[in-house]
């Protein structure tokens, strides 16, 4: 049985098309994520399914009507007066009002004189109506299903009376999939649910969604959660869309085996093709000799005639061919550019020694007597829930903070690049091909160049920084760390806004740059791409573990670290930093003093094995 069919439907943008032919349906029971570059129209169409726009063209039939709908917008009216709360039970419209009609009679009843034009009979039996519509309804369980889902999408009470327009990005997209929980329509469109969840809430809500008894059409940009997700992926483009079964690595790989078949049949077509243009060059060669030998004699007239009926079939068959042509393959947009770093000799690029820091206003803890050792070539992934002080982190790396004690130390030869997430570096009035030329020995036509390597083309090169979309200046600032030549880049969720095509445009750079890495990402396609190593953040504990993130999850998912686990981590890096301090020491020239310092560093590995 379907929920959703979509037929012909097409859509332009300030006279640019969207996009046209978009043909699909959506079955009951099916996880369909709707993936595709940005630009191409994936929340116009789901707002055109939702009827909250017109198509230009086309038709949509809706199977289950739109009281079964439930949805999230990436971009919602905020209400002054609407808290975290009213704006989760809001989503629910008719026991919302109801509630809000009651606590308003309760509090006329409870003020003689208010709420003129009633008297208190008629408004303790409008009230004692309403309750009972409501305790029918189950509002009460209803309340209770509301405060149950905020607090298990980690929205806790403290937060229920803030005004939702205050919300962080993270909370805000908590409390709308909250919203949309707590109705349990048939029928779920969700539009970017994984902005800005950490790990522990996306793996809460792939479980969910993976348990909901009805039909989900979603947007998302995070692989991983497509994999776990999807049991098809549809692909829009400004030409029409096409289905593909399962997961996002499903989809891959059958884009792959469709490239290889267009190429094979491409190829074979070609050399069919020339085949035919011999054939018609050799029979139009022959039509032109006979008929100039055939004069007024029969035969030769008539044998000519064959060659030219032989002529006009072979042209027919080429008509035919090129009618049904299969197109080469375009080549996909690589990067041709490479990162390049100042070279460093150093093994250790940073050293945080027993750090601490505290936010005065809050006097929360972050950290506590935390050490770290950034070596020369480390992959070094920082992860943790929201909250937890990952960008602090960051920012005490590259001393924009200072702990209340410990030390950061930078080796002399360290050049850091940093990406902070909120963009606050870039020059608004600039345009994208001037803030290139401002670099020594640029030229316009490499700039231009770089530029398509980054996938800004033609026009794009003029745009003002300050016009761009969030994306666009994500790339921006990407520009920006591969002219820096930093043998350390420290990036702060370097990949949010981008489409998956240029997250993996990012990889690509990331993965050939042979400096040194610190990311904080959400992208867990991209950590576990990049990451040989990991900071784990949890509260004001840090523990750094040896190892990749799949080595990390699959430990996590088995068992969650205990507290000696973390004591233990946290004394393999305190041991760590005490063996790189001393094999970075010169040679003492006093004999006794130098087999003091070797039985040292002998202990210290032994530890270490243990």
């Amino acid at each position: 049985m379907f929920v959703l069919k979509a037929k012909n439907l097409g859509k332009e943008w300030n006279g640019r098309t969207l996009f046209e032919k978009v043909t699909f349906d959506v079955a009951e029971g099916e996880r369909i994520a709707l993936f595709g570059r940005n630009g191409t129209g994936k929340s116009t169409l789901l707002n055109g399914l939702l009827g909250q726009i017109t198509f230009d063209e086309g038709s949509v039939q809706r199977l289950l009507p739109l009281e079964e709908w439930g949805w999230m917008n990436q971009a919602v009216e905020e209400s002054s007066h609407e808290t975290a709360l009213t704006f989760v039970q809001s989503g629910t419209p008719e026991l919302y009002r109801i509630k809000r009609e009651l606590a308003r009679l309760e509090r006329e009843l409870g003020e003689p004189g208010a709420g003129a034009g009633q008297t208190m009979e008629e408004k303790l039996g409008r009230y004692g109506m309403l309750q009972e519509q409501y305790m029918l309804a189950d509002g009460f369980g209803w309340e209770l299903k509301v405060e149950k889902s905020l607090q298990r999408l980690q929205l806790t009470p403290e937060l229920w009376n803030l005004p939702y327009a205050r919300l962080s990005g993270g909370q805000k997209t908590r409390a709308q999939l909250a919203r949309v929980m707590v109705r349990e329509p048939q029928f779920i469109v969700l539009d970017e649910p994984t902005n800005h969840l950490d790990e522990a809430t996306l793996d809460w809500l792939e479980k969910w969604i993976a348990d909901y008894a009805g039909t989900v059409l979603y947007v998302s940009h995070d692989r991983a959660f497509i994999d776990r997700t999807a049991t098809a992926v549809i692909e829009l483009t400004s030409s029409g869309c096409r289905r593909y079964v399962g997961g996002y690595t499903a989809y891959r790989e059958q884009k792959r085996v469709e490239r290889r078949t267009q190429e094979a049949l491409h190829k074979k077509q070609e050399q069919e093709r020339q085949k035919l243009l011999e054939s018609i060059r050799r029979y139009e060669q022959w039509f032109r000799q006979a008929h100039k030998a055939a004069g007024q004699n029969d035969y030769f007239r008539s044998r000519a005639k064959k060659n030219v009926s032989r002529f006009k079939a072979k042209e027919s068959a080429l008509e035919r061919l090129e009618s049904s042509r299969v197109k080469q393959p375009r080549d996909e947009r690589q990067l041709s550019v490479r990162m390049e770093s100042e070279p460093v000799s150093a093994s250790t690029l940073l050293r945080m020694e027993k750090l601490s820091f505290a936010y005065t206003a809050s006097g929360r803890t972050l950290l506590d007597h935390f050490s770290l050792t950034v070596e020369r070539g480390d992959r070094l992934a920082v992860i943790g829930p929201n909250g937890a002080g990952k960008t602090t982190l960051l920012k005490l790396m590259i001393g924009e903070l200072k702990p209340q004690s410990g030390m950061v130390r930078l080796n002399p030869q360290t050049v850091i690049g940093y990406f902070a997430q909120e963009l606050n570096a870039l020059d608004p009035e600039e345009t994208l091909l001037d803030s290139l030329l401002k670099l020594p020995d640029m030229t316009q036509s490499a700039a231009r160049t770089i530029l398509g390597c980054f996938l800004f083309s033609g026009d794009d090169a003029f745009k003002k920084i300050g016009d761009l979309s969030m994306g666009e200046k994500c790339r921006a600032a990407f520009l920006r760390l591969y002219f820096g030549r930093a043998n350390l880049l420290v990036l702060d969720e370097p990949t949010n806004y981008l489409d998956i095509d240029t997250r993996e445009i990012m990889e690509e750079a990331l993965l050939e740059y042979p400096g040194t890495l610190v990311i904080v990402t959400h992208d867990r396609y991209l950590i576990r791409k990049l990451a040989d190593r990991l900071v784990v953040l949890a509260g004001s504990e840090a523990i750094t573990f040896p190892g990749t993130y799949e080595e990390y999850a699959s430990r996590d998912r088995r068992r969650a670290p205990t507290g000696d686990d973390i004591r233990r981590e946290n004394e393999r890096s305190r041991l760590q930093l005490r063996l790189a301090v001393l094999m970075s020491r010169e040679d003492p020239e006093d004999e006794e003093e130098k087999a003091r310092l070797l039985e040292e560093i002998r202990q210290i590995k032994a530890q270490l094995d243990e």
